[in-house]
């Protein structure tokens, strides 16, 4: 991975958002142009941003192949400030506003650590009036030390909650995940810009490896994933990454004829109707989306209302819960609540595993694993009789169809996808064999049943002092983590102390000029 770049962009009244200077790329470079990054100023700068004082927008870019690497996906996350005019160090004399408006962005290759650089963006935002190039080109230089951080841990500081996620949708976020899987047109809405993009990002979250695979998502013209997948041929149950690639994982939901844009500006509506834009996750900011849900949604997920509509009659079909589905999501929906701390909202108010961030990553990944399992299932014993399985013989057959639990006009809609045919092709046909092809909660049982199951594994396994053991080792290694970047983020804030005690001088300095012009 090549070392983020930076920029910043400024609203001007006469011209709209434009990009005012660059960091991390040789002089005479121009990014935006090299790649036709002409969205990237409305990208930064979301509609709404001037209704706050700080604010961040994350979303993806096209980047041109060069001589040295194909085209691929880029990330850019964006702080947005409104200041003072009058606290520019060096005011342009076009600046006739009493406020300004500026955003600094970075472009990386990845966005999975982009909550960590949230932290950084914010401070710098807040330390520098985008004026001072010596700021912004060290801030620049220090952010390749994120990048010592391991692959495996990169997930942790994207800044997910998916505690939050599960108390404000309930059921509703098992249609939502169930949803991202078919690929059809997914529309959010939300007046809050980095909450509309933080909801996605939990939701496609949910499958395992996804985010670390995101190199199509920016362009629907884009499909190196699928064409350099390899069939895994080897499996080793213990290692849980073997696992989830023999399984299938990532369901690839972003390949050729899909688009992932967190944020989405309005001047990207011709790529959302382009004939070879066949599914999206894209979010929005403007109301005037609303206006023309049908022509750009399917489904239309409205943050400001906690609302979903589903504009697609078929969709709604396939996305309609099974009684199984019903349980297993109301369990997970009452640990959430039944442990909600809104003084915390990221973790449970009783400290333990069951309901934090880490239990619900794995019973999603339980759920997907098997419902893979009992696609398999459902193909074999389809294939071996004549007769298709009814909802009739489900329950009356020793060797039933397991999708009837899982809702089998999902499954119908599902193949119909280019994730499935992706699945079906590099998958072995008896994963069944590997992973029981049976719904978490199959069977006629309570809530308080799958509790007691669930808190009996918890106690079997020791997860709670597994748990409370691995947030010991996560808080050393974050930590370890901090003081390596502490080491060269001192040095950095320390030479930003100086440059900003330079600064106080030379407004001193400024203001006593004027002073004794006025006087003269």
């Amino acid at each position: 991975m090549g070392s983020p770049i930076v920029c910043v962009v400024g609203f001007h009244h006469a011209r709209g958002p434009e990009i005012e200077s660059w960091f991390g790329v040789e002089n005479g470079i121009d990014p935006a142009a090299d790649n036709d990054w002409s969205y990237l100023p409305f990208m930064a700068l979301s509609d709404g941003a001037h209704a706050s004082t700080e604010d961040f927008s994350y979303f993806t870019l096209r980047r041109r192949s060069s001589s040295r690497k194909a085209a691929t996906s880029a990330f850019g996350i964006s702080c947005t400030r409104q200041m003072d005019a009058s606290q520019l160090l060096d005011r342009p004399a076009d600046v006739t506003r009493s406020t300004v408006q500026k955003a600094v962005v970075v472009i990386a290759d990845s966005p999975q650590l982009f909550g960590h650089l949230r932290e950084k963006l914010s401070m710098v935002t807040g330390a520098c009036d985008f004026t001072d190039v010596d700021i912004l080109k060290k801030f620049q230089e220090s952010l390749s030390v994120n990048l010592q951080d391991t692959e495996d841990d990169r997930d942790i500081y994207l800044g997910l909650s998916l505690r939050e996620l599960i108390y404000e949708y309930k059921h509703q976020t098992l249609v939502l995940f169930k949803c991202c899987l078919l690929q059809p047109k997914m529309l959010f809405f939300g007046s809050r810009c980095e909450r509309l993009c933080m909801m996605q990002f939990s939701l496609i979250s949910l499958i395992p490896g996804l985010l670390r695979r995101l190199e199509d998502c920016a362009d629907p013209e884009f499909d190196s994933y699928e064409k350099s997948f390899v069939k895994p041929t080897s499996l080793k149950t213990s290692e849980r990454t073997s696992l989830l690639s023999y399984m299938g994982l990532p369901i690839q939901i972003f390949g050729k004829g899909s688009l992932f844009g967190p944020y989405t500006p309005l001047q990207q509506l011709d790529v959302l109707a382009d004939h070879g834009t066949r599914s999206y996750i894209v979010g929005s900011t403007n109301s005037l989306l609303l206006q023309q849900k049908d022509r750009y949604s399917d489904i239309l997920v409205n943050l400001d209302e906690s609302s979903i509509n589903i504009t697609s009659s078929s969709l709604r079909t396939a996305l309609t819960l099974s009684a199984a589905d019903r349980r297993w999501i109301d369990f997970l929906t009452q640990t959430v609540t039944s442990t909600w701390d809104p003084l915390n909202r990221s973790r449970p108010n009783t400290l333990a595993y069951m309901g934090s961030e880490e239990f619900i990553r794995l019973q999603f990944e339980e759920y997907l694993l098997a419902l893979l399992a009992s696609v398999k299932k459902h193909l074999y014993l389809t294939a071996n009789h004549t007769v298709p399985l009814t909802p009739q013989t489900h329950h009356n057959q020793g060797d039933s169809d397991p999708i009837q639990d899982f809702n089998p006009d999902w499954l119908a809609s599902w193949q119909t996808t280019t994730s499935y045919a992706l699945f079906h092709r590099t998958t072995d046909p008896h994963l069944f064999d590997i992973v029981e092809p049976r719904h978490p909660t199959a069977g006629n049982l309570s809530v308080d049943d799958i509790q007691r199951r669930v808190m009996q594994q918890i106690q079997t396994l020791h997860l709670d002092d597994k748990f409370a053991t691995t947030k010991e080792n996560l808080g050393k290694h974050l930590q370890t983590g901090r003081e390596k970047m502490g080491t060269a983020w001192g040095k950095v804030w320390s030479d930003f102390e100086a440059l900003m005690e330079a600064q106080q001088r030379r407004r001193a300095e400024q203001y006593a000029a004027e002073k004794q012009q006025g006087v003269g």
